[in-house]
């Protein structure tokens, strides 16, 4: 007797199709799972037989043998509890054999019979609908996977419920999608006092998408600036939605099926491990720059972290995807992220000037910058010096414009930058992210602006990508102005902003306005 019932495996957020076989042969009563499972698949055995036991039911005296086709494919996780159970079930004939076509099964066995939630409900109802077929999951999964769409979904609470509507004595509703929840209030920048300069490089950075870094003394600021750009940017369109659902969803982050059209905002600390900040580790699980997909990395005390651990942000930052390599298998997930750093000038805090400079200066600054590595400084559209905020500051009355003006503007900004790809065609016309042919036709320079922008390169101020990062900041400054074209002005204050490649020495400074 044999039976078979469809499956997922993850791959990233990809769901790949799964075949759970199980057949019932004579010999030595044993229960065998194969197929290249992990630990936690070969301990569903006990998972099903405890709950088959708190169902009344006992296993057949006979060897049950599990396979998990393709058996080259890697299986992790516990949300084989379900299919298999199902598949013996189906074997023995506790429910019809017919009743799993058009389905396929995902979720987490307890020893009473509850199924309970398993990682990744959304992209396995994804993957089911795109093979024509249903999903059954945990009932707590269910609002997650009815984001779905048009795919059916069934969410007992248990095996037993299950059973009865397969066998026509209890009817299961399709359960409907989570709801759409909002996220904290966002910090406004009426908070922020002084600092004026900065707070004009945060809104650039929200309208075009751009790298950001703030370099002060402790107290100026850096982080209260960083945390309110949230607020500045416009919410998740649908697309964006799901993207991030859907890695969320893998990490197990969603919460009986509630979204938000909030962007990510992810914040670790220093000690953050490679494999924390980019994703891996035993399963590969996604790391803090997938789970910002769509939203804000904000890395504070930026030379505290490891050196590899940064360096390793520099491929995802260009490509906007992260490759996790193991032996048997390659894992892709998304990383479209926008970096917002924050450093002290030196060790000691306050830099070579000033009140409470370092002795050490110059040698401890440099040093200190020098722990972040040129080609990750070459990411980072604007850079911004602040300094100590002082006693005038604090007793100025609160600024009179907040975050709310603030997103006004870069709303409006924004729009003319997805007027632009739409009228040319492209499907994402973020400045931030423009290159080729596009971001040509959208920066074509006046004369001037041309030829300061050349200046800049031939003195070896910029490199290859400095110029087309600066490119792009051009174009941005110019959309918040409303320009058609981009001309020397916005050059000139997109090159203020730009740092040499090679920290650590005294052209490490932003470049001087021209």
């Amino acid at each position: 007797m044999a039976a078979r019932v469809v499956t997922v495996a993850f791959e990233g957020v990809e769901a790949r199709r799964v075949d759970v076989e199980v057949q019932l042969t004579t010999g030595q009563q044993v229960f065998v799972i194969v197929g290249l499972a992990d630990k936690a698949v070969a301990e569903s055995r006990e998972r099903v037989r405890g709950a088959f036991a708190g169902l009344g039911l006992s296993l057949p005296g006979k060897r049950i043998v599990a396979n998990l086709a393709p058996a080259d494919m890697p299986k992790e996780g516990t949300h084989f509890d379900l299919p298999i159970a199902l598949a013996v079930m189906s074997a023995i004939g506790v429910i019809p054999m017919d009743a799993l076509d058009g389905w396929a099964a995902m979720g987490e066995l307890s020893l009473d019979g509850r199924i309970v939630p398993a990682a990744g409900a959304l992209p396995a109802a994804m993957a089911a609908g795109a093979m024509g077929l249903g999903l059954i999951c945990p009932e707590a999964s269910g609002p997650e996977a009815a984001w779905a769409g048009e795919t059916r979904i069934l969410a007992p609470r248990s095996l037993v419920s299950l059973i009865n509507h397969f066998r026509g004595s209890q009817i299961l509703s399709a359960p409907a999608p989570g709801p759409i929840v909002e996220g904290e209030r966002p910090k406004d920048l009426r908070d922020v006092k002084g600092q004026e300069q900065a707070k004009r490089a945060l809104e650039i950075a929200a309208a075009g998408g751009h790298n950001l870094l703030f370099v002060g003394p402790p107290g100026s600021g850096k982080s209260m600036l960083a945390q309110r750009l949230p607020g500045l940017l416009p919410p998740l369109s649908s697309k964006e939605l799901l993207e991030t659902s859907m890695v969320h969803s893998v990490a197990g982050l969603i919460a009986r099926g509630a979204l938000t059209r909030d962007r990510p905002f992810r914040s670790p600390h220093h000690s953050a491990s490679m494999a924390a900040l980019t994703g891996g580790g035993l399963k590969a699980k996604p790391g803090e720059v997938s789970l910002a997909h769509n939203g804000v990395l904000f890395l504070d005390e930026l030379p505290e972290f490891g050196v590899q651990a940064l360096d390793s942000l520099r491929a995802p930052l260009e490509t906007g995807e992260v490759m996790v390599a193991r032996a048997n298998a390659h894992i892709r997930y998304p990383a479209r992220v926008q970096l917002v750093a924050a450093m002290n000038p030196c060790r000691c805090g306050h830099g070579g000037a000033g009140r409470g400079a370092c002795g050490k200066a110059p040698r401890c600054q440099r040093d200190y910058q020098g722990r972040v590595s040129g080609p990750l400084m070459d990411r980072i559209d604007l850079a911004v010096d602040m300094p100590a905020v002082t006693a005038a500051d604090l007793s100025l009355p609160p600024p009179a414009e907040g975050s709310a003006e603030a997103a006004a503007r870069v709303a409006r900004a924004r729009a003319l930058q997805q007027d632009r790809a739409d009228a040319l065609e492209v499907a994402d016309g973020l400045n931030g992210r423009a290159e080729g042919a596009f971001l040509e036709k959208i920066t074509a320079l006046d004369t001037p602006g041309r030829a300061l922008l050349a200046q800049a390169a031939e003195a070896g101020r910029i490199s290859a990508r400095g110029w087309t990062r600066t490119l792009r900041l051009a174009r941005t400054i110019a959309d918040l102005e409303g320009a058609d074209a981009v001309r020397r002005v916005h050059v000139a204050e997109a090159l203020a902003y730009r740092r040499t490649t090679t920290p650590g020495e005294e052209s490490f400074a932003p470049m001087t306005r021209v």
